[in-house]
């Protein structure tokens, strides 16, 4: 293959990364809280029900914002079941996902999980089958001190002092027609303002995420987002989108090429947001929430059948999808500017990097690329500059061999560069030359490949895929030159001169 050149410059800026953008999903689905997280009486359980394998297994990615209940699941859901003594909570048939519901984990669980673990909660309101009045109730339960109704209830589950969760969104995916309480735009619109300004009278500091449209296919695909924004006006600080993608084709060259279209997807909501700001004449911009991504087509089985904890969607992930998640974070630093926060769905057996079977945890492909970028997330994107050759994808479009990202650090000196070889057959050659500033020495470096893009773990060979330390990288004049293995991800940190 011809050489690709990486070329950087720290006056080329996208914008800082958030780091909230390495966040991940929670939801009562399948055996996502209960099986997963949650499985008091299992021998790894800790004195409050959660699974310290499963735990351990999760700090290695470093997430930050954890969205919860929902999902789908969010819209039949009433946050008073999930409060109060466990053993008097109710038992509910939840129709999202046509399963049992207990009840055990609810708000307080969930926030003492997020303490254990750092996460920053963020919390989806049922805008679906729920009330204005019901979220607001919440935001008091959650945020008010002691001496009213809804925060009382708090103090007398044990926690007198607010839990001070910030971030809200505004339901869940309610252009999609198989959402409960599902509405057209405009009287979501009503609906989500007359939340959102219950809520912030509540507690002026939180930020609030309104549903934009959750998917490119979808018939009022922004349209919906334009009059949300536009009714919701300086009240909405972020606007989300959702996507899942997929290789039911089998084309795996195709499939690589999909960040095509989340980059695309990114743009176009990012100009909804400024269309309507411009409009309204606001001097307050709404950011993005891609608070659901990930690869799912393998396993559809959505309906629980009645049953408690069943399972579902447990997509089992492997060199190219990897790749491929490693394309939307990519794609998520090169969209710093616009891009605030993000949530990989989800984070425990439900089309997830960790999976359990027993006594047993597996780490899944997807898992590494998350944690490979998380732990070298800080500072500012740069723009990167590419040049090398391509190939046509089936469906869409003309993308480089290589895809990259590039985050600097400048109170450490370091360069974090992350780059993918779509490639099946041939290795890259590739430099990397930061235009302003030299190239030191490589700090730490490793990469993730595989021979076959089918390849997976599996509970009974769970090393099969595993990150390796990076060799061969060579500075010279300022620069660092390497070359990348076919159908890999790698992760580069260098220390600047």
């Amino acid at each position: 293959m011809d050489p690709t050149t990486l070329t950087l410059h720290t006056q080329f800026r996208v914008g800082p990364v958030d780091e909230r953008i390495f966040g991940g999903f929670l939801e009562h689905m399948g055996r996502a809280v209960y099986e997963g997280v949650f499985e008091p009486g299992h021998p790894a359980a800790d004195a409050d029900g959660f699974r310290t394998d499963v735990l351990d297994a999760l700090r290695g990615l470093g997430m930050t914002a954890m969205r919860y209940p929902g999902g789908n699941f969010a819209s039949g859901y009433h946050w008073q079941d999930g409060i109060g003594p466990p053993d008097r909570r109710p038992t509910v048939r939840e129709l999202a996902w046509q399963s049992i519901e207990p009840n055990r984990f609810g708000t307080e669980e969930y926030l003492r999980l997020c303490r254990a673990m750092g996460w920053t909660p963020m919390l989806t309101c049922n805008l679906g089958t729920g009330t204005p009045e019901e979220a607001r109730n919440w935001v008091e339960y959650c945020n008010a001190p002691a001496g009213t109704r809804y925060a009382d209830l708090r103090k007398s589950a044990g926690s007198p002092e607010p839990h001070g969760v910030k971030l809200w969104c505004l339901g869940n995916e309610m252009d999609g027609a198989w959402q409960l309480g599902h509405v057209p735009a405009d009287h979501y619109a009503i609906r989500a303002q007359q939340s959102a300004k219950m809520m912030k009278d509540v507690d002026r500091s939180i930020e609030l995420v309104a549903c934009g449209s959750c998917g490119v296919g979808m018939k009022t695909y922004m349209e919906w987002d334009r009059v949300v924004l536009e009714h919701l006006g300086d009240l909405a600080d972020y606007l989300s989108l959702h996507r899942y993608v997929g290789n039911r084709e089998s084309d795996t060259a195709d499939f690589l090429a999909v960040t095509n279209s989340i980059d695309r997807q990114i743009e176009e909501a990012d100009a909804a947001c400024r269309f309507v700001q411009a409009r309204l004449r606001s001097r307050k911009r709404a950011f993005l929430c891609f608070d659901e991504w990930n690869v799912w087509y393998k396993n559809m089985e959505k309906d629980g059948h009645g049953q408690f904890a069943p399972h579902l969607i447990e997509e089992v992930y492997n060199v190219e999808d990897a790749l491929v998640a490693a394309g939307f974070l990519n794609s998520f630093v090169r969209h710093a500017d616009c891009v605030r926060i993000a949530n990989i769905a989800q984070i425990v057996n439900v089309i997830a990097p960790v999976l359990t079977r027993g006594p047993d945890v597996l780490i899944q492909t997807i898992y590494f690329p998350f944690r490979m970028m998380s732990q070298r997330r800080r500072g500012v994107s740069l723009t990167p500059a590419l040049d090398g050759p391509g190939y046509e994808g089936r469906t869409h479009g003309c993308v480089a061999f290589v895809d990259a990202s590039a985050i600097l650090d400048e109170s450490a000196d370091r360069l974090s560069v992350f780059v993918t070889n779509r490639s099946q057959s041939d290795r890259a050659p590739l430099t990397v030359r930061l235009e302003d500033r030299a190239i030191r020495a490589l700090a730490d470096g490793e990469r993730l490949a595989g021979d076959d893009p089918k390849l997976a773990n599996t509970f009974e060979r769970p090393h099969r895929v595993q990150p390796r330390p990076v060799d061969g990288v060579r500075i010279a004049d300022g620069a660092a030159m390497l070359e990348l293995l076919p159908l890999s991800f790698t992760a580069l940190s260098f220390n600047l001169a």
